[in-house]
């Protein structure tokens, strides 16, 4: 800053412009480490165009957007109870970049996105959600929602439903497209939903579905999937049945259930969420009696995945903001970014931001070899989803409000972007299962009775194996805090008395295993002349999360010193100088 800097010209920038690929290099690199190359060749001109708009026109729209709720009109101006819910144009617009230019919820289901001749993997899928969220995080329900509703039909709707429903499901084109909508929640029916009172009654060909649905979100949408309890079924989880429930019936008039009005959020404004009361709804049965709640724990797992990346993505849009503070607020003579503790500070947002992006890039790569029914896969998809869903959703809410704070009073006015990153990182802690309900389904589901956790105990080792340019000393304490963490976790999995603990195991696991993905990934594309950076995050998670600390020993950390000076910069750090810094 000059000495003619007056009011105005203080203020830091936001990212407004930026391109969130092109600036990712943790994402880079990831990209590097698990797609083949003719894939990425394909796919990241299309990232990078993605990147361009996150940081642009769909943020732009996203701040109009959350703005701009969505209103509910009861009826019509005859009288009629149509219940139609009216949106800005921005998320429309919105709308046609998911849905419409970038296939964000078919490109896995149908070939020829992109000009790709297969369906695109799993993982593919998950970092155009990662790329979107950066500029907009309400759409991606209903987009994800879409996505899980198509797998859901695929492999479980007779075949006249999919002939049906599947076409206009699968479509790109916005005037033809029929969005998808799950509604599981009701007012008694929430973790447990073997309290869902909704009842079905079979008449024909078709089923009458009565009661009140409690949280729907994506309330308008043309195709619904709700869980019901037939009439004579069992009580609890093993009575309940998937049906689908189109908005409007084959003579055109709108289907017997309403909304009965929206919810009034903290975040995720752009997008509405309401309440359904279903009056002898026509409904259609998906896949056999009483199978429904199989059926939905498949949905519920892909959108917990979902939701990992979406918290990871708002990390990494934390984290942005964060970094374009600190790089351009000048005080006390000096860029902010220049302080000792601003810079620790900003190390407490990259590291959660860059292990979630860890987890989710290695999930969605091996969920490919699951739904091709590799066993080992499974297990390891079984066991880290829920993993990433309970950590990363945790960790957005301190690192939204860290960002907050670096941007320091301007952060929490709502001109800026760092208001709607906090309001929105809330919500990963709800939707689809709090942190209790992910962090006992890893050790008394995927441990206690898969035994998922020998199968990733197993794969994290050999990644460290697969990795000769690890140094060797930290190979070795890479291998000690995974056998360490592992062993805790069993002994709590194994012991009713200790559920206490479910959450310090569950956390241990997931530190262990970014760790070892966090080294894999760097070493790997390290040795082939790219950035290794990730090797030095990997080093931090050891010493700030596996390893014991006096927090009042003084005393200088040379390593985590030297590491920030590397991981600050926008320059790649080559293989050598990071194994030098790693010996420190």
């Amino acid at each position: 800053m000059s000495n003619s800097t007056k009011g105005a010209d203080w203020v830091a920038p936001d990212c407004a412009g930026m391109n969130f690929y092109a600036v990712d290099r943790g994402l880079q690199s990831g990209i590097a480490a698990y797609l083949p190359a003719d894939l990425r060749a394909v796919v990241e001109p299309q990232m990078d165009r993605l990147g361009a708009l996150g940081g642009g026109r769909l943020d732009e729209l996203s701040r109009i957007a959350d703005r701009h709720p969505p209103v509910l009109h009861p009826r019509d101006a005859a009288g009629r109870d149509l219940e139609t819910i009216e949106h800005h144009p921005a998320y429309r617009e919105m709308e046609q970049l998911a849905y419409g230019e970038f296939s964000m919820h078919r490109m896995c289901h149908v070939e020829g996105v992109f000009g790709w001749p297969e369906a695109m993997p799993p993982l593919v899928r998950y970092i155009f959600q990662y790329l979107f969220v950066q500029g907009e995080f309400g759409l991606i329900c209903p987009v994800s929602m879409a996505d899980t509703g198509l797998t859901l039909m695929r492999n479980q709707a007779s075949d006249e439903l999919k002939e049906r429903y599947l076409p206009r499901m699968l479509s790109n084109d916005m005037d033809e497209l029929w969005r998808c909508a799950q509604f599981l929640t009701e007012q008694g029916a929430g973790s447990d939903v073997g309290n869902i009172e909704v009842m079905a009654r079979a008449e024909g060909d078709h089923w009458l579905i009565d009661g009140d649905k409690w949280f729907c979100s994506n309330a308008d949408a043309e195709v619904i999937l709700l869980l019901a309890r037939t009439e004579g079924a069992v009580a609890g989880s093993r009575g309940l049945s998937m049906f689908l429930v189109p908005r409007e019936l084959d003579d055109g008039n709108r289907n017997h259930y309403r909304i009965v009005r929206l919810k009034d959020k903290l975040g995720t404004c752009s997008m509405a969420s309401g309440e359904v009361t279903l009056d002898g709804a026509v409904g259609y049965l998906i896949g056999e009696l009483n199978t429904g709640i199989k059926q939905i724990m498949k949905t519920v797992s892909l959108s917990r995945l979902s939701h990992g990346v979406r918290a990871a993505a708002m990390m990494r849009r934390c984290l942005n903001e964060s970094l374009q503070v600190a790089r351009n607020r000048r005080q006390f003579g000096q860029n902010i970014v220049e302080f000792p503790l601003m810079r620790r500070q900003l190390m407490k947002q990259m590291l959660p931001t860059e292990q979630a992006l860890s987890m989710f890039l290695f999930t969605g790569h091996i969920m490919a070899q699951a739904n091709q029914g590799d066993a080992t896969a499974e297990s390891l998809v079984r066991i880290l989803t829920p993993l990433l869903k309970f950590r990363a959703c945790r960790d957005n809410v301190p690192v939204a409000t860290g960002a907050m704070e670096v941007r320091g009073g301007n952060g929490y006015v709502e001109d800026w972007v760092n208001a709607r990153l906090i309001r929105d990182a809330q919500v990963g802690l709800l939707w689809e299962g709090t942190s209790n309900i992910n962090a006992l389904d890893v050790i008394t589901r995927a441990i206690a009775k898969v035994r998922a956790h020998y199968t990733l105990a197993g794969t994290l080792q050999d990644k460290i194996d697969d990795a000769p340019d690890i140094p060797g000393q930290f190979q070795g304490l890479l291998s000690a805090q995974v056998e360490r963490a592992f062993a805790f976790a069993d002994e709590v999995a194994g012991d009713p008395a200790q559920e206490d603990k479910a959450r310090m195991a569950t956390n241990a696991l997931y530190h262990a295993a970014s760790a070892v993905l966090l080294a894999w990934e760097g070493a790997t594309v390290g040795a082939a002349g790219g950035d290794a950076r990730r090797l030095l995050l990997s080093r931090m998670v050891v010493d700030n999360r596996l390893l014991p600390q006096d927090p009042l020993a003084a005393g200088e950390n040379r390593f985590a010193k030297a590491a920030a000076t590397l991981l600050l910069q926008d320059d790649p750090v080559p293989l050598a100088q990071v194994r030098d810094t790693l010996a420190l």
